[in-house]
């Protein structure tokens, strides 16, 4: 009981309604998950096509996380939400009728889009109702409910599959719609408009005290945030782009398991469902060991726990230029299953701590555009990757998570620097306290 307590008590509804909808959504999930093999094995596409096609999908998710992210502050996390699952919902019945490469690669960049759009604002409506206390067990749930979700839903993709492609994407797309509806009925908006602020004197007339925190976002390029701070503000941050760019890393290497590892078992003779094995174990995994990590990982600094959580990833995916058998597929995925486990709690805080109040939905945005961004990238470069390098194309990804989990330890130090100074300054704009001066 102390256990359950510390792990799902004390959290508000809103966010248990938020976890029930991601639920849903994610056991419905499956229409693009064997994207690469529909393409090879139903539309005859090449490795290299079918890795471009993929790749489609990820450039759409890269405009659409940007787009999800200003909407969300914008227009409020609940509209930008169902415009990204109602739309969603009607390209996937368009998909399962496309037979065109080219319509199906156009429809790809608009379901990426449309899939984007949610993420921003999602975490940005957990941030809004949890305390910064309970954000990393929240995030720890989220993480759980998305990976349990994509568990059933591969292992069901797999089944549908082998019977039609086609009832694949239709069964996708009507999931999507009554997530929607789910929605619209039971999610209320989070987003809290500021009430404007009196002017302060000097050459900072028309300040808030809100953009003192944003201000305090780019140290190094802008002393002051304009009243009107956007998405350059974000762009301009180097503490947490460089945040950004090492979670690409991670975007990379978890996007393979997602695409390039079903074309490199599809070459090893093995069908659409011992794919949909290997992320079913990857999925079970986290379903019953993912609670008890924030336990594991409590005290210790986010930045040991990510090096740590990108060294298994690295040997995780190297281990695959030495599989065959889908056992060694298997043992392969369960290493790296656990780099993520790890690697979720503290990588959302992260990202928590870093985004100011006022700008939380675009510096959402920006942090998702790595998913999509990978999700274009790694099947793009690894289908021809694959093809010419075969399995020393793993062994490159096992050195891309070693680089990776240095460069966690070598940032860390700013990183929490900056953390603290906006905790600071967002403790004091909240008491109406004079605000420290920006560093």
């Amino acid at each position: 009981m102390t256990f359950l307590r510390q792990t799902v008590g004390g959290l508000p509804r809103v966010f248990w309604m938020l976890f029930s909808v991601m639920l849903v959504n994610r056991l419905g999930a499956f229409g693009l998950l064997l994207l690469p093999t529909y393409l090879t094995s139903a539309r005859g596409a090449t490795l290299a096509v079918a890795g471009l096609v993929t790749g489609v999908y990820g450039a759409g998710g890269a405009v659409g996380t940007l787009l999800g992210g200003v909407l969300a502050d914008r227009w409020g996390r609940k509209p930008t939400y169902l415009a990204g699952l109602s739309t969603a919902s009607v390209l996937m019945l368009a998909m399962g009728l496309a037979r065109p490469l080219w319509l199906i690669a156009v429809l790809a960049g608009g379901i990426g889009l449309a899939h984007s759009l949610p993420g921003p604002a999602t975490v940005a409506a957990i941030v809004d109702v949890l305390p910064e206390a309970d954000r990393s067990r929240a995030f720890n749930l989220q993480f759980w409910a998305f990976n349990m979700g994509g568990a059933i839903a591969a292992s069901v993709a797999g089944l549908i599959a082998e019977a039609s492609f086609t009832a694949l994407f239709f069964i996708d797309g009507a999931m999507t719609a009554a997530t929607a509806l789910a929605v619209w009925r039971l999610i209320p908006e989070t987003l809290r408009r500021p009430a404007a602020a009196p002017a302060v004197g000097g050459s900072d007339r028309g300040f808030r005290s809100s953009d003192a925190v944003g201000a305090h976002v780019s140290t190094a390029d802008s002393d002051h945030l304009p009243q009107r701070a956007g998405l350059g503000t974000v762009l301009r941050d180097r503490v947490f782009l460089t945040f950004v760019g090492l979670t690409f890393v991670l975007a990379l290497l978890t996007v393979q398991g997602q695409s390039i590892l079903q074309l490199a078992m599809e070459g090893d003779g093995l069908r659409p469902a011992a794919y949909g094995a290997v992320v079913s174990l990857g999925g079970a995994m986290i379903v019953v060991g993912q609670l008890f990590v924030p336990r594991l990982i409590r005290g210790r600094r986010h930045a040991t726990v990510l090096a740590g959580a990108f060294a298994l990833l690295a040997v995780g995916y190297s281990a695959v230029a030495l599989a065959g058998p889908l056992w060694t597929y298997l043992a392969a995925a369960s290493v790296w299953t656990i780099g993520q486990m790890l690697a979720a709690p503290p990588n959302a805080s992260i990202i928590a701590e870093l985004a100011p109040a006022r700008l939380r939905g675009r510096y959402q945005g920006v942090f998702f555009l790595v998913f999509p961004a990978a999700g274009f990238v790694a099947p793009t470069v690894g289908g021809w990757s694959l093809q010419q390098l075969g399995s020393w194309h793993w062994v490159g990804c096992g050195l891309l998570g070693m680089l990776a989990a240095a460069g966690h330890l070598v940032a860390a130090r700013t990183r929490e620097r900056r953390t603290d100074h906006i905790r600071v300054i967002e403790s004091a704009a909240a008491s109406g306290a004079p605000e420290p001066a920006v560093a």
